[in-house]
Formats: C-alpha cells, structure tokens, sequence
C-alpha cells in the first residue's frame, strides 16, 4: 500500500511545480496590463467667422423739444428682423470678438403734442460691436457695445416730415449656447441711444433710443 500512495504524492507534486513553472513564464511574456482611461469629450473652440439671422422687439421712447419749457415724449415700440455675421478669438476661456448686423425695423409711436400730433417711426438699425465672453465649453455668456446707426423719422400732420440718419451708441450683453458642432443659438439685450436731430419743418429737436430684445441663431465656420 505505501508503495502505491508514494509515487502517487510524488506525481501530483511534481504536476503542481510544472503548472506553477508555465504561469511564471507566461507572466514574464505577457505585456503589462495599464488601466484603460474613458475618453474625453472635446470642448468646444469658439474661434472662428460666423454669419446668422436674427429677431426681436424693440420698444423706447421719441422726445419732441420744442424751445418751450418741458418737452413732447412719446413711446415707440415694435418688431425686427435681420442679419448677422461676426468673428470670434478664444484664448483660454476668454472669448474676444466684433460683431456686426443690420435689422430691418417697424418701431414706431405717436401723441398729441403742441404742434398736434407727434409721430415718430425707425424703419431699420445696423450696430458693429466689440463682444468679450466667458467660454464655458459650449455656453458663453458676454457683455457687448459699440456703434449704431439708424433711420429717424419725424412726422407732424399739417407741417410736414424729416428723416435723418442718425450715428449712436449700444451697450448690452447675452449669451450663447452651441447646440452641434457648427451651430449657436443666442439671446441678447441691447440699449441704442442714436442721439437727437432737428427736424426743421416740425420745429423740434427730436430724440431716439430703444431697447431690444432679440434671439439669433448662427452658423460657424
């Protein structure tokens, strides 16, 4: 009986090194295992031309002076629709950038003043802006201002009317989301101020500013 259990303990034994032996070598052949790392999303890049539409309303108030103590005022409102197009640089998450558009516009309003009737209508405003935004991969808000210009029309029934091309100012700010690879919608706030012009045949110093509120959508390129 001994001589049959010995042989057999030696076998096993001697299989058991042979198997631990074969690991070892596989070990010592095998590339080295590293941790696999998810990949990383791209964060959106903001440089670059772009060019869009956009829409809103505006809404402000027309002053008539008339030399006289006190003065005419008279609120304007009404829709616009245009067109956009613009270049933005990113460094960091610092955006830089000039925008420019032009929006045809039906602001208008009227009332009774001195001179009977004052009316007051905007028929299209472009503004060429400065914008500096905060990327924060694809949102960015950004304060703007800059430049505006405009047509102001003063009408009075009975003496006539006069337009002029007025230049102002705008300041505002918005924000912008990009919602695929090359395309951004945005909503913004803007103040115009185009300044005040005389209209001879009214006999008044007219003054126009507006507000608008207007969201966009634009392409990258």
């Amino acid at each position: 009986m001994r001589r049959v259990v010995f042989p057999s303990m030696t076998a096993i034994l001697a299989f058991a090194v042979a198997l631990q032996a074969a690991d070892a070598a596989d070990l010592r052949h095998s590339p080295p295992q590293y941790p696999v790392k998810a990949p990383i999303a791209p964060v959106f890049d903001w440089t670059g031309f772009y060019a869009g539409i956009n829409a809103g309303y505006g809404w402000g108030r027309s002053r008539y002076d008339f030399g006289l103590p006190g003065a005419n005022a008279l609120d304007v409102n009404g829709g616009l629709v245009g067109g956009t197009v613009g270049y933005n640089y990113q460094i960091g998450q610092t955006v830089l950038g000039v925008e420019g558009d032009v929006d045809w516009q039906n602001v208008k309003g009227s009332t009774a003043c001195v001179a009977g009737v004052c009316q007051t209508k905007s028929d299209w405003l472009s503004t060429v802006r400065g914008r500096l935004g905060y990327a924060a991969d694809r949102f960015m808000p950004y304060v703007t201002g800059g430049a505006a210009f405009g047509d102001v029309k003063a009408t009075t029934p009975g003496l006539g009317s006069q337009s002029d091309t007025r230049t102002g100012w705008t300041v505002g700010g918005g924000a912008e989301y990009a919602f695929a690879p090359n395309w951004t919608v945005k909503a913004e706030y803007l103040y115009v101020d185009l300044g005040k012009f005389n209209c001879g045949v009214c006999g008044a110093n007219v003054k126009f500013n507006e507000n608008i509120v207007r969201a966009g959508l634009n392409y990258k390129f």
